[in-house]
């Protein structure tokens, strides 16, 4: 394998890349967490949540011992705290390897992905065949779309926590969600399409200007994972909660959807769900 820089520049986004004809856990590029953290002031000996960058694999395939192709989904959770995060592109085409080799039997494969993430991420990575259920129609999760406010906007970008604000006056506990989160890949300027759901304890959050701060990304260029870090940041520092967790489920792309969420330490980990649009 090849001596990789962790930056966006060595990566297969953008690029034509031949389809794998085998197994090639070489496929797989590692991004640094640091490159995005230090550009909003994290350092990773002191980071202020607790998370994790949850994946759906909906397009998973290889050959039994006896050639015969044996299909799956799958989920795979990066914890947080690795220092890489696992460059989406890579991930499609990785597993795309799988699709003319073969194993001896399904949990082979479960352990060579294990296996190939954690390494990759530097840290374990926990792999599981199945998806999380999906959102009933009629569950809001006790969370309150801000989708229907009525509010003239017209700031797409940079983000602007200057939208931040709160009542001072008491403490609340409640989950606010939006579907209009919007924020674009910084390499191929595609679209990246996510419902954030923010849960918090504290001083209550002025919905109209949460909601212009989330529209904000709608022309910003920055991966999921760290787009969510950026509005736990924000949140933390603006809306001074006791307790903070920010969670956006985007949706699908190239077979792959990514779930990042981050919280504060006293939280609960958040309950693994899928959105219709994913």
């Amino acid at each position: 394998m090849t001596t990789q820089d962790n930056s966006v520049a060595g990566s297969a986004l953008g690029r034509h890349v031949d389809y794998p004809q085998g197994y090639d856990p070489g496929l797989l590029y590692p991004i640094a967490r640091t490159l995005g953290r230090h550009a909003i002031g994290l350092r990773d000996a002191a980071l202020p949540f607790i998370g994790h960058d949850r994946w759906h694999a909906y397009e998973l395939s290889w050959l039994d011992a006896k050639g015969k192709p044996q299909v799956a989904t799958a989920t795979f959770e990066v914890p947080a705290e690795a220092p890489n995060l696992i460059e989406s592109k890579s991930l499609k085409l990785y597993l795309n390897s799988f699709n003319a080799s073969r194993f001896d039997g399904a949990e082979a494969v479960l352990a060579h992905i294990a296996e190939d993430l954690s390494r990759v991420a530097g840290a374990p990575v926990r792999v599981a065949f199945g998806l999380p259920p999906m959102v009933d129609a009629g569950d809001a999760e006790d969370a309150i779309s801000i989708d229907a406010l009525d509010v003239a906007i017209d700031h797409y970008g940079p983000p602007r926590t200057a939208f931040i604000a709160i009542d001072a006056d008491g403490v609340v506990e409640e989950t606010l969600a939006s579907a209009l989160l919007k924020s674009n890949c910084p390499v191929t300027g595609q679209p990246d399409w996510a419902h954030v759901r923010i849960a918090y304890r504290g001083p209550r959050l002025d919905r109209v200007g949460l909601l212009r701060y989330l529209v904000s990304f709608r022309d910003h260029a920055e991966f999921h994972e760290q787009c969510v870090e950026r509005i736990f940041s924000d949140l933390l520092v603006h809306a001074r909660p006791e307790r903070l967790s920010v969670e956006a489920r985007y949706t699908r792309r190239g077979g792959l959807d990514i779930n990042p969420w981050r919280a504060t330490p006293n939280c609960v980990t958040a309950v693994a769900r899928r959105e219709a649009r994913q």
